[in-house]
């Protein structure tokens, strides 16, 4: 992002995790709390950004050896005669997806546990950061009108 960007920007989505990465945006005069926040939030985002790179790179990897596997048991190859790639039809396709959903069922209850953790925090912190700035807000107000 420019030097005179004041918000966090968003990339195009990775090619391993589909997730769209976020480059926050540190203000000049980031206060300790808030950046406890910041650094929460990117904890988070790089957590999510390593389980799913891992996730679909294994669903990609089990997903074609189980077309291989299908297609080799019905004797075919991977291409037809005309180079096309041989695909396999939804009805196979879900024995797959409920077996890959099924083998990682407790790799994904760890994640949305994890997940839910840490956004709980992340959710308290930004509350944390709010009530600092209102309250900084309402001491300079009354400062202002002090004067």
């Amino acid at each position: 992002p420019p030097a005179h960007s004041r918000s966090d920007w968003i990339g195009p989505p990775d090619k391993h995790s589909n997730l769209r990465p976020v480059i926050f945006y540190v203000p000049p005069e980031e206060s300790p709390l808030e950046r406890r926040l910041r650094e929460a939030r990117q904890e988070a985002q790089a957590c999510d950004q390593r389980f799913w790179a891992r996730h679909n790179c294994a669903f990609r990897q089990e997903k074609e050896e189980f077309i291989y596997s299908r297609l080799k048991a019905k004797g075919l190859e991977m291409r037809d005669e005309t180079g096309q790639k041989a695909t396999l039809n939804a009805e196979e396709m879900a024995d797959f997806y409920k077996d890959f959903l099924s083998k990682n069922f407790r790799k994904h209850m760890q994640y949305n546990r994890d997940w839910y953790k840490r956004n709980f925090t992340i959710t308290f912190l930004m509350g944390q950061v709010a009530l600092a700035r209102a309250l900084r807000w309402l001491r300079w107000k009354k400062k202002k009108v002090g004067n």
